[in-house]
Order: structure tokens, then sequence, then C-alpha cells
């Protein structure tokens, strides 16, 4: 008793009054009103901007995250600037919006510079120091850079593109798997989640259709089926700890398996892709309450969610819908999406409004006090698909077919 008694003092002083304000909100639950889409999506975009602008870095990459325990932005993550290229183009291209647009060519201009002489891009913050190649940053900024090709043609952007699927296919293993230059920040061995890397190749493959991308893309999505269990669920597909992967981890897995479905139309992956969407569906709660990590038996093992993976799995279940006419799916999704909008703050400071924590409660176990900027992309991008729905089935079901 003495010793709880102690922590929590030592807590009350050195935790400064943000983080205290927002473990305050936290223990009063989730907001009461769930305030739509248009406006927490339009707050998100603007945040991943102030994101942009207050890098501490200030090179035109995305800030990491706002840390409310040390109260100062990031400086910028590569590896998500990449993918956050083609959220921004989207929702730029769906509202009109020149700045978006802007902000994404920024960012491509940025990437561009900083890709390593083998094609490949760096592990880690743009200050980490030693530089080493990541076959998983890599494949994130591919999303991007093949985004950056489609909207703007820019033949920088094809070069960097081409450089650094070149890159993924010379250092993949004969079996489809990434052995070699992982990254330092994960547990090493090897990653079944890395099937998000594969799209990255399978938007390269789209914009060139003579080379090999889609097919070392589908051979790593293959040695990946390897390890799914007969109920969906995945081994080797966490940072930490693979006997209770994070929904962010399972999230990347199953999205890319989705893409190779949606790249290559086998059924046979749609079919994997819903045994693990039905198991995600069996942990959510009625609430849309997502345990942040999940057990081989699809069991919530802590009581806390991540509300980066709430948004991932959504935007899966939403393409699920829209692929199968499954409509247990959309309303999934539909209630991931709502309980993550009522953790979302439009009228606070400019660094958490419309910011995505990593977790809610804000001190659970991922992204800890943290509001970070992919939790923020794949939410807009969970919104935007929420928006189609369910009038946008039919076409969603069309560029699948």
């Amino acid at each position: 008793m003495m010793l709880r008694w102690i922590k929590a003092i030592k807590w009350h002083l050195e935790t400064p009054a943000k983080a205290k304000a927002e473990w305050r909100r936290d223990r009063r639950g989730l907001n009461a009103e769930d305030p739509g889409i248009d406006c927490t999506v339009a707050e998100a975009v603007r945040w991943l901007g102030r994101a942009q602008d207050n890098s501490m870095s200030q090179d035109g990459g995305v800030a990491r995250d706002y840390n409310l325990l040390k109260g100062c932005w990031n400086v910028s993550y590569p590896e998500t600037t990449g993918y956050i290229v083609p959220t921004l183009l989207d929702y730029a291209c769906r509202t009109g919006l020149a700045g978006p647009r802007d902000r994404a060519r920024r960012m491509l201009d940025w990437l561009v510079s900083i890709q390593m002489r083998d094609g490949s891009f760096q592990a880690g913050l743009i200050n980490q120091n030693p530089i080493v190649p990541a076959v998983f940053n890599t494949g994130q900024i591919l999303i991007g850079l093949a985004a950056g090709v489609q909207e703007f043609g820019d033949e920088r952007y094809h070069t960097s593109m081409c450089r650094a699927a070149d890159w993924l296919v010379s250092v993949q293993d004969r079996d489809g798997c990434w052995r070699k230059y992982p990254s330092p920040f994960a547990k090493p061995g090897e990653r079944t989640y890395d099937t998000h890397v594969a799209w990255g190749l399978f938007e390269a493959a789209r914009i060139e259709t003579d080379r090999s991308y889609g097919e070392a893309g589908m051979m790593n999505v293959r040695w990946a089926l390897s390890y799914q269990r007969d109920n969906g669920w995945f081994d080797a597909c966490c940072l930490t700890d693979s006997t209770q992967p994070l929904t962010h981890t399972i999230g990347y897995a199953l999205r890319g398996l989705l893409e190779a479905y949606r790249y290559s139309q086998d059924i046979t992956l749609l079919e994997a892709g819903r045994r693990t969407a039905n198991g995600l569906m069996a942990a959510q709660g009625v609430d849309g309450f997502l345990p942040g990590r999940l057990d081989a038996s699809w069991r919530g093992t802590v009581p806390w969610t991540c509300l980066t993976g709430n948004v991932q799995i959504a935007a899966c279940w939403f393409l699920l819908d829209g692929w199968t006419g499954d409509r247990r799916y959309g309303s999934a999704a539909s209630a991931a999406n709502h309980y993550v909008r009522r953790t979302i703050v439009l009228d606070g400071p400019a660094e958490i409004r419309g910011a995505v924590k990593g977790c809610f409660p804000a001190d659970g176990g991922y992204g800890m006090y943290k509001y970070l900027n992919w939790a923020c992309k794949f939410f807009i991008d969970a919104q935007l698909m929420e928006q189609n729905y369910p009038a946008g089935r039919d076409s969603v079901k069309l560029k699948a077919d």
C-alpha cells in the first residue's frame, strides 16, 4: 500500500500538466457525442499539416508524434511520411483543396532527397544514428512514391520508386520472406506483417507492369500464409510479443493480404483474409472497442485499445464489405470508427486538436501519451472509406473485380 502511494505521489509530481489532463479526460470515458466524420477528418488533416510544419527537423517530412510527457513535437519519420502521401492526395481529390496536395508533394520531394544509394530507405527517425536500411520502412515509402508517380507524373518520383522496388526484390529470400535488413526497433525474427511491404510492390507493379514487382509481392504473401492458422490468426505478427500481437501489426498483415487479393484476384487470398477478419470481429465489443493485443484464440489480453489498429482493421472490414456484400464487415467497421471518433478532441490546443492517440486510455501500452502521425493517417483513411458506405459498396467491388 505504501509503495502504491509513493508511486502515485511521484507520478503527480513528475507528470506534466498536459499529460495529467489527458489522463483525467480518458478516465471520464469516451466523449458522449460522436462528432461525425466530416469535422474530425478535416481537423485530422489539419493536424497532419501542423505535424509537418512543426517537425523538429524542419525538412518537409511529418513529425513522428506530439509527446504530452515532453511537451514537444518529434523529428520527421520517413516511413510514415511515405504512406501519409496517398492519404493527403485522396483527401485533396475528394475536396478539391490544393493545400493537402501541395503538402504531399513537399513530403515526396523530401523522401526522394533522403533515399540511400542502393535504393533503400533508412530505419527509424530522420536523426537516427547509425543510419541503416530497413525493408519495412522502404516498403511503406514505396506506397507513397507510387501514389506520387500516379498523381504528378514526376520522373524523379518514378526513378525513386523503381530504385526502392528493385532493392526490395534484390534482398528478398527465395521463399518470399524478407529476413535481411529488419527494423532495429522490432524483435528479431521473421515478420508476417511484411505483407504491408508487399502492398508497396503491388502499387509499383501497376505502374511498371513488365517488372517482377508483383511476383515478388505475391511470394511474400504466400510465405506469410504459411504462418496463418485455421482460425485466421498469424504467427510472427508483432513488433515485440508474437504471443499477443498488437492489432496494429495484425492490421498491417491483413491489409497486405487483402491488397494481394485486389492485385491478383485469387479467391483463396480473399478467403484467407476473411478468416482473419472474422476472428477480429469476434474480439470486438458492442461499442466498437477492440483490445489492443489479442491471443491466438482472438481473446483480448489487455484492457486498453490500440486506436491505430482499430482504424486499420476498420478499413479492412470496409474493403471486405464491398468485395463480399457481407454487411457484418461494414457494421463492425462503422462501430470501430465510431469508437475512435469519440476519442478525438476538436476544441483543445493545436498540438492535440484532431489528433489520434496511440492508445485509449492514453497510459495504455502503445504510443503512451503520444499523438502518432500514422494513427492520424489511418484514421483519415477509415473515415473516408465510411463515407462511401453503403453507397460506395458497388464501386469498391467493381475496382476489385
